[in-house]
């Protein structure tokens, strides 16, 4: 289904937010357990109270490829899209379904991995390749020091890129580093979308780099998100918070139009 805004009415869209049960499964040593769930129900909620129009459901790497409770969210309504974790391995089919259920793109939680893995195998090349006929995207969550190892290769592959959180930059070298250098680099190239999000992780200087992002590359590849429900950061940010970051940060009201909603709209419900 193809959603078009009020022409008075600013469009918020949320593209990255997590929902979950406290009884989920989860991975080996997680980077976060919370003990806590967030339903699709409270997520609905959350997004009526803010004036969220849409979002997009993140898988989290907490729960691994128990992408369940993310598709059975996605049935419940049309105002959500989502991506799931997948093994390489998966099958066609399967990613034939789940576009059936609204998911757009497949999560690489690479961040934390002290190995990366090797994208050039067999399984990853097919891998990405059935991403690339499917009109999907990765959604890459990897630190920014180490993005030049990586998007070389999912570039090669012709696959969609959105990278997660500013692309993580470096909080030290900030826009002098070589991973937010990749970053700008792979804007240019027309594949790879960001998203303003995490800025409550990223430290003091996040506000500086995505001024800096956006008189780089503009700002037709930026997407908008709250993190919500701030896993493992719950009482460091609020809802409307990651609002007014985005108000506070980015001066133009056209371009903060596009970052809010326009781009994502087209993104992922066209």
């Amino acid at each position: 289904m193809t959603f078009t805004p009020p022409l008075d009415d600013a469009l918020l869209i949320d593209t990255h937010v997590h929902v979950f049960r406290k009884d989920m499964p989860l991975v080996h040593n997680p980077r976060h357990a919370p003990d806590y769930g967030f339903t699709v129900e409270q997520l609905l909620q959350t997004m009526d109270a803010n004036g969220v129009r849409l979002a997009v459901i993140a898988a989290g790497s907490p729960w691994g490829d128990y992408n369940d409770y993310t598709i059975e969210a996605l049935r419940t309504s049309s105002r959500l899209r989502g991506t799931i974790i997948a093994q390489p391995s998966i099958e066609r089919m399967v990613l034939d379904r789940m576009h059936e259920e609204g998911v757009r793109g497949v999560r690489l939680p690479f961040i934390g991995m002290r190995e990366l893995p090797d994208l050039d195998t067999f399984d990853y090349r097919k891998f990405l390749r059935r991403l690339v006929d499917l009109d999907w995207h990765v959604h890459l969550h990897l630190d920014g020091p180490r993005l030049p190892l990586v998007l070389p290769l999912l570039e090669k592959s012709g696959v969609k890129i959105v990278l997660d959180h500013i692309g993580r930059p470096d909080p030290v070298e900030g826009v002098d580093s070589e991973g937010f250098k990749a970053m700008v680099r792979s804007i240019e190239k027309g594949r790879t979308w960001v998203k303003l999000s995490g800025a409550y992780r990223l430290g003091g200087n996040i506000a500086d780099c995505t001024r800096a992002l956006c008189r780089e590359v503009g700002y037709d590849k930026l997407f908008w998100a709250s993190d919500c429900p701030f896993v493992g950061g719950e009482n460091d940010t609020t809802y409307a918070a990651s609002v007014q970051w985005l108000i506070d940060t980015i001066p133009d009201a056209a371009a903060r139009r596009r970052i809010f909603g326009e781009n994502a709209l087209a993104f992922y419900f066209s």
